[in-house]
């Protein structure tokens, strides 16, 4: 008996486009793993595919080693996630030495949180991070100003700019991506004042200024009194935020920001990356989710192709930009 006739088979069907390029740098898809959460990438192997991910932003790097703060260090509350690190971390010298060619490896793009207390550390980092293999630098200008009393620079748009422009000129083969503070009186200034001293992206939110209190030890949870809140609760206000400040730096005429932002607060969800995509944000970064779920992002990215490919859109920019 013959076999039956073999029949062409036509090609899977190829899904949407998630690519995207911000400052430059062209990601693969616009899930990006928030930095504190994902630690080098190494920490998730074998728990999710880290190759898929759109980028990975490393934990907050210092200049000099930094042991973090003593105490308790996270903190749930309802609906969200409160944490004092202290910014823990071996120092950027020792990062490039021995944490950065594993994570180069991994596929995602590179993004270096770089953080510090004074102008002078901040600067000393970026230059010896620019001379590296990482693909940008997010400047967390949430950090205390020892100089200035330990107010952030990320409160006061002259503070910020008196940071990002020495960063600018210390690190100029690297694209600079400033994260901002919810904290700030004014966010609208102060990213126009880290745009105006060069920026080339904003990310927000960071992490609200918050409290718990120990009712059976009557003080504080923490050592040092705030922490920072992430997760769910404050999604809508950060979604907010976002929504806001496209309109902000919006210029006359034109359909987008000269400046791409990055929008996290609280995704947890395919459905919550889209809003902050259809908000204005070129893309998300996740953080408390991959705590509960360490295939968060996976999800998420699975379901904006999803999502796309039921709304009839074949290119990410075709849903995300606002017009």
């Amino acid at each position: 008996m013959g076999k039956a006739p073999q029949t062409a088979q036509a090609p899977a069907p190829k899904g949407p486009d998630l690519t995207v390029t911000i400052a430059g740098v062209l990601f693969k898809n616009p899930v990006i793993a928030a930095s504190g959460t994902f630690g080098y990438g190494r920490e998730y192997a074998g728990l999710l595919d880290i190759s898929r991910l759109g980028g990975i932003c490393t934990k907050g790097l210092t200049l000099h080693p930094r042991p973090g703060n003593g105490g308790p260090r996270l903190h749930e509350t309802p609906g969200g996630l409160l944490n004092s690190i202290g910014l823990e971390n071996p120092g950027i010298p020792a990062f490039i030495e021995q944490e950065l060619p594993a994570l180069r490896g991994l596929g995602p793009v590179v993004i270096a949180n770089l953080s510090g207390s004074t102008v002078e550390e901040y600067v000393q980092g970026a230059a010896l991070l620019n001379g590296t293999a990482i693909d940008m630098i997010e400047l967390n200008i949430s950090c205390p100003n020892v100089k200035a009393g330990g107010m952030a620079f990320g409160l006061d748009p002259e503070a910020a700019a008196a940071v990002t422009a020495p960063v600018r000129r210390a690190a100029p083969d690297k694209p600079l991506m400033v994260k901002l503070s919810p904290n700030a009186p004014d966010l609208a200034a102060v990213a126009r004042a880290c745009v105006n001293a060069g920026a080339d992206a904003l990310s927000l939110v960071n992490t609200f200024k918050a409290l718990a209190i120990d009712i059976r030890r009557r003080r504080p949870v923490f050592d040092n009194i705030s922490a920072g809140l992430s997760g769910p609760a404050i999604k809508p206000i950060a979604l907010r935020m976002v929504w806001e400040l496209y309109e902000a730096l919006g210029q006359p005429g034109a359909p987008v920001p000269a400046v791409p932002l990055v929008g996290m607060g609280g995704i947890a969800r395919a459905e919550d990356a889209l809003e902050f995509l259809l908000a204005g944000a070129r893309a998300v970064q996740v953080g408390s989710a991959t705590f509960a779920r360490p295939p968060a992002m996976i999800e998420i990215i699975d379901g904006i192709a999803a999502h796309m490919t039921a709304m009839g859109f074949k290119r990410l920019e075709e849903l995300c930009l606002r017009r």
